[in-house]
């Protein structure tokens, strides 16, 4: 199992952070040879599944994560979505936060914890480093685009 924490700190309003990384869609423009489907479609909502299917051609398999928390934030509360992986490769979970940070801007944090099913845990450090920097690039073009 790997465990991942990626943080950054954005000169954006709380709501604007929590709509580009909550933008599941856009999540599949930005992280390489994967597609993502959201049912049901928007709005968000606890119980919505959101499925990243990554791949090329047979090498090709869904990720599917369930919805499991969702407070977007609300009057300089913070925001916290944790998605539950519910398939049959990828599993563990994912927590995206945003909340205050210095000189009124965002801190974004990313917490995500992952395990490669029939991957042996010898290679949880192969998957940690793989996983931070595709999640970190993806998630700073997610906080760079409107």
């Amino acid at each position: 199992m790997a465990n991942i924490l990626l943080e950054r700190t954005v000169p954006l309003p709380l709501d604007e952070a929590w709509r580009r990384i909550t933008r599941w869609r856009r999540h599949g423009e930005v992280v390489p040879l994967t597609a993502v489907r959201v049912v049901p479609p928007e709005p968000t909502r606890q119980g919505t599944v959101v499925v990243a299917r990554s791949g090329i051609g047979p090498l090709s398999f869904d990720d599917p994560m369930e919805v499991t928390v969702w407070q977007p934030p609300e009057d300089g509360v913070p925001g916290l979505c944790r998605l539950e992986k519910r398939g049959r490769v990828v599993l563990g979970w994912a927590e995206l936060e945003v909340r205050p940070g210095p000189g009124g801007r965002t801190r974004v944090v990313w917490r995500e914890e992952i395990r490669i099913r029939l991957l042996p845990s010898l290679l949880d450090g192969v998957v940690r480093r793989s996983s931070r920097y595709v999640f970190g690039r993806a998630l700073n073009r997610l906080l760079r685009s409107p």
